[in-house]
């Protein structure tokens, strides 16, 4: 008894299982995790290490380099790059696709302790990257009162808002730092005979909380002793004595020397939304928290606290969300499933013409889809845009099994079976082909289960969500399909079957098929022309890594020479918002000056860079995308601007692509032949046509003031270099001193400094004064040599030799392999000397490495479905008989993407993969047929003949439900569908001609491989 059997015969268990198993469903949706896309962990790992007062140069030699080569040797290791700073060094570590970050990071500890580095560099530390340490909501806390400090307010909605379940922190900008000032006054220290140092030593000596030894007591206890001396308040530094005149007994305090008072620590960054002063707040969630979830749980704590009285004036505007976003896109795929369900429903009740029939196919639909949750929750995916765009995608083929077999079933209550025989008969006919056309199309999937990389973590939850859905789909039409029929339908009162073989539409098909068979040449000749122009289409057309997916939102990059101010920063982004505000389609916009959120984030400020964030309105209510939003503002603003400022429009997206710019690096290990090279590449690149843009981060020298000490002049006065600059270095940036635990709670750092003294000009710095061993003054022009000198600000390396990174934006009328192409030709024409090397990265080095995978992945999909095929039919040439449809996909696949300017993307790839996989699933149902005919004793062309009109109408049913099934997702309608799109499109086109072509095609290809009909395809 085989399942089919045992479902029919046993109907009561076969209800209560599915009943169960849509419990288990409805109990997998409501815990599977919703996310954007699958969860990526890239294998990248980054070492930081300071080396304070140490310049780019010896941060280079004595850091970085010893770091580079001891990590180069790590298993894995793809890439190491670096980046030596003022003081600092950042080295990034790729690693490949097929290494566990986790596996290797005691490897990374290790080689760091083996390098060499200088006593008072830091100690290197190693961070993974986390996916979780970017923000997932960011908004804009403003207020229209003048008589708040919304930075305040700010403060104290974080307090509130860090609780929220699933945040791990809130980070804010322009945030209130207060600090204990003391600001000394150098003629009264000269007078005194004192220096900075000798009051930072007296502060700290007086602020002091230090254990001793435990002590019994009388009563038996060990008690623990502290010696304490605690300063609580500025007015308690500014009490302390520093020194006491002996002749007449007078008190010296540190506030007869300095201004001692507690402030706001001094900011040189500003924040503004819509041109209101604003605090900028980024909301970062725990690793593996639910994104959508923790983005609800934040935006509504936040709404309940703006309620309060004490915020009634702030206004929250959010500028970035990324669950927001993934609501609206998993919403718009969720309906795009549901409308296509519905016209795959509509396209039944077309043909069969009745009730029962098409509910008996429809709950196919259902609840194919909830066994595909429960097999989803037990593999660990989340609902994201590739795994339900796979169940989008899959939607119309979910019910193609139970068409061909209730259309069987229905064939046989018309020659007059009882509903049980009938369903019991019309399935087991056709169990064996729909099971090995299931297997086919499940079999494509394999090979995407072995590609590495970026594409690898995307798609596999894909692959394996659709081989799930079409499973739970087999499985249904086997068991649910033939009981429910074996109840529902009726036995025939007349013979539908001749009814329909005499109507006028099968007659004509018959004499077309007729005719077909007897000019086979014309026909197979016509055909293989169209295939030939249809790959000629595709191969000329332009290439991208992944659909760019328009999410509204934007950040601009506003870059000055360096050391320019903040006021001049401030007038450009002025200009920038100018541009921004008069534009209907943006929602919100915030500026940030003196800083980027790079910089903020490690407490640094540059007072040449700035930054803004545009949220633009709902993709619904703007009649433009994001892209041709960056493209007009940016070539707007720069004729504004001046020549030595950068404004870019940078867009990316969800899954790291970022659109319309290609990237790659230049290295050399001669830093000057490298800039000479960069600078010929890049004024070659700005002649090409397509070309926008055109900038490398081959930093200029920046202008500073360099102090050489004279040794001899310095050893005059018993000065060592090294006093000098560690006194200059004190008394031009200030000194922490010690921290103060003040009387509530507040833990407040006291710097010791000049104030603005020695910041004035050069004057007020040759002029400095130093004490000297002996007690008298020296002036630092005296033992130094002060000047302004050129210096680097920062060096970078790849793969240890000096670097050079070209960021190439081009226009949307070229795509990602007519640009690359472009690039190529003129780095070709480029004389650059042979030591320089070009490596591509970004998303030009993803699509060349991906796209080998994918090719590879389609022609293994090709071969595992011939060898599943073979395994089925137990024969090598009815497969490859079969094997026949793939070709003709290739037809509507370039008509579809011709007449929908589709590009060439993975995500298209990925459709043809999928279409390999349904297309010869007419085949086996066609080449099965007559194969069973010919057993039954029927002559080899009449077989044909019969089969071919047997077939004809559930094979169109299954394609028109596939094909109405994918068309709102080919549509694209909404946010978050461009990624699935040219799926859709692919499996559209490609199924529309491959249906078409099969109806003929398969037959005459099967006549000639027969003997019977190998010469004359006609009856006898």
């Amino acid at each position: 008894m085989n399942i089919s059997d045992f479902s029919i015969k046993r109907p009561t268990l076969t209800i209560v299982s599915m009943l169960v198993i849509i419990l288990l469903g409805v109990i997998s949706l409501l815990k599977i995790p919703v996310t954007l896309i699958p969860e990526l962990n890239p294998p990248i790992g980054v070492v930081v290490t300071s080396y304070p007062g140490a310049s780019p140069e010896e941060v280079n030699e004595k850091v970085t380099k010893p770091l580079e080569q001891t990590l180069a040797t790590l298993p894995g290791i793809e890439r190491v790059q670096s980046t030596s700073q003022e003081g600092a060094n950042l080295i990034i570590l790729e690693f490949s696709w097929s290494t566990n970050i986790q596996d290797v990071q005691l490897d990374v500890l290790q080689r760091i302790d083996l390098a060499q580095l200088p006593d008072d560099a830091g100690k290197p530390s190693f961070l993974k990257f986390d996916p979780a340490q970017f923000p997932v909501v960011q908004l804009a806390l403003s207020t229209e009162n003048d008589n708040v400090d919304i930075r305040v307010i700010a403060e104290e909605l974080e307090q509130e808002l860090r609780r929220t379940e699933g945040v791990a922190s809130v980070n804010m900008s322009g945030k209130v730092v207060e600090e204990i000032a003391i600001q000394l006054d150098a003629k009264k220290l000269k007078e005194q005979g004192l220096t900075q140092t000798e009051v930072v030593q007296t502060i700290q000596a007086n602020n002091v909380s230090m254990p001793g030894e435990p002590v019994e007591t009388q009563e038996g206890q060990l008690l623990t002793t502290r010696t304490l001396s605690t300063l609580t308040s500025a007015e308690d530094i500014a009490n302390l004595i520093l020194s006491v005149n002996p002749l007449d007994g007078e008190e010296l305090t540190v506030g007869d020397v300095a201004t001692v008072k507690q402030q706001e620590q001094a900011s040189t960054t500003e924040t503004f939304a819509n041109n209101k002063p604003a605090i900028l707040m980024s909301v970062l969630q725990e690793s593996g928290a639910n994104t959508a979830q923790v983005s609800e749980q934040f935006k509504a704590k936040l709404d309940e606290l703006l309620q309060e009285d004490a915020y009634q004036d702030v206004k929250a505007e959010v500028l970035f969300d990324q669950g927001d976003y993934i609501n609206r896109a998993i919403s718009n795929i969720g309906q795009s499933m549901i409308v296509g369900g519905i016209f795959a429903m509509l396209v039944l009740f077309v043909f069969l013409r009745g009730i029962k029939s098409p509910i008996i196919i429809g709950v196919a639909i259902p609840y194919s889809v909830i066994v595909t949750f429960v097999l989803m929750y037990f593999a660990n995916f989340s609902l994201n845009i590739m795994t339900l765009g796979a169940l989008a995608l899959g939607i119309g083929m979910l019910v193609d099994n139970a068409i061909v077999v209730i259309e069987n079933i229905e064939r046989h209550l018309g020659m007059g079976e009882t509903p049980i025989e009938a369903a019991k008969k019309g399935t087991r006919e056709l169990a064996t082909a729909i099971s090995a056309s299931t297997l086919t199309t499940i079999a494509v999937f394999v090979p995407v289960l072995f590609i590495e990389g970026l594409i690898g973590q995307i798609f596999t939850e894909f692959a394996l969500t659709i081989s799930f859905s079409l499973f739970a789909s087999l499985v249904v039409s086997l068991t649910v399909v033939p009981m429910l029929a074996s109840r529902m339908l009726k036995t025939k009162t007349t013979n539908i079957m001749v009814t329909r073989n005499n109507s006028a539409f099968y007659t004509r098909y018959k004499k077309v098929m007729a005719k077909a068979l007897q000019h086979r040449a014309l026909i197979l000749i016509s055909t293989g022309i169209l295939f030939v122009a249809s790959c000629y289409v595709l191969l000329t057309r332009g290439t991208e890594f992944l659909p760019a997916t328009d999410e509204g939102f934007a950040s601009v990059s506003i870059q000055l020479p360096n050391g320019a101010s903040t006021t001049r920063t401030k007038e450009v982004v002025e200009v920038v918002e100018s541009h921004v505000k008069k534009e209907k389609d943006v929602d919100v916009y915030v500026s940030l000056i003196g800083a980027t959120q790079e910089s903020t984030a490690r407490g640094q400020g540059a007072s040449n860079r700035g930054e803004m964030y545009i949220k633009m309105k709902p993709k619904g209510e703007r009649d433009r995308t994001i892209f041709e939003f960056a493209e007009k503002m940016e070539k707007a603003i720069q004729k504004e601007v001046a020549e030595d400022v950068t404004v870019q429009f940078n867009i990316s997206t969800s899954s790291g692509s970022a659109p319309q710019q290609t990237t790659f690096r230049l290295t050399d290990t001669n830093t000057g032949r490298l800039q000479e090279s960069a600078n010929t590449l890049k004024k070659a690149l700005e002649k090409v046509k397509g070309v926008t843009e055109v900038t490398h981060d081959l930093e200029n020298t920046i202008e500073e003031i360099q102090i050489e000490v004279d040794r001899e002049r310095a050893q005059a006065f018993g000065f060592a270099p090294a006093q000098v600059a560690q006194t200059v270095n004190q008394m031009t940036r200030g000194q922490v001193t010690t921290q103060l635990l003040t009387e509530d709670d507040k833990v407040l750092v006291a710097y010791t400094g000049f104030g603005e003294t020695y910041a004035q000009n050069m004057e007020a710095l040759q002029t400095m004064e130093l004490r000297s061993p002996s007690g008298t003054f020296v002036k630092l022009e005296d033992i130094a040599d002060v000047s302004i000198q050129e210096g680097p600000v920062s060096i970078r390396r790849s793969d240890q030799a000096s670097a050079v990174a070209f960021f190439v934006k081009y226009s949307g009328e070229e795509s990602l392999g007519s640009i690359s192409k472009k690039v190529d030709e003129v780095i070709a024409q480029t004389d650059l000397p042979k030591e320089t090397t070009v490596a591509f990265s970004g998303d030009r080095e993803l699509y060349d490495n991906s796209i080998n995978d994918m090719i590879m992945a389609l022609f293994v999909a090709v071969l595992l479905v011939y060898f599943v095929m073979a395994a089925q039919f137990e024969s090598f040439k009815y497969p490859f008989i079969i094997m026949f449809t793939v070709p003709l996909m290739v037809i509507g696949v370039a008509i579809a993407f011709l007449l929908t300017n589709t590009l060439i993307s993975v995500t298209a790839v990925i459709g043809i993969l999928v279409l390999v996989g349904i297309v010869v699933n007419n085949g086996i149902v066609f080449v099965d047929y007559i194969n069973q005919k010919k057993a039954q004793g029927m002559a080899s062309y009449d077989a044909i003949m019969m089969t071919t009109v047997d077939r004809l109408r559930p094979v169109i049913m299954t394609a028109t439900t596939t094909i109405l099934g994918l068309i709102p997702l080919a549509l694209g309608i909404g946010e978050g569908t461009e990624m699935n799109q040219p799926m859709g499109i692919a499996v559209i086109g490609g199924l529309v001609t491959s249906t078409l072509f099969t109806l003929f095609i398969v037959p005459i290809i099967y006549s000639l491989f027969d003997k019977e009909t190998r010469k004359k395809a006609r009856a006898k």
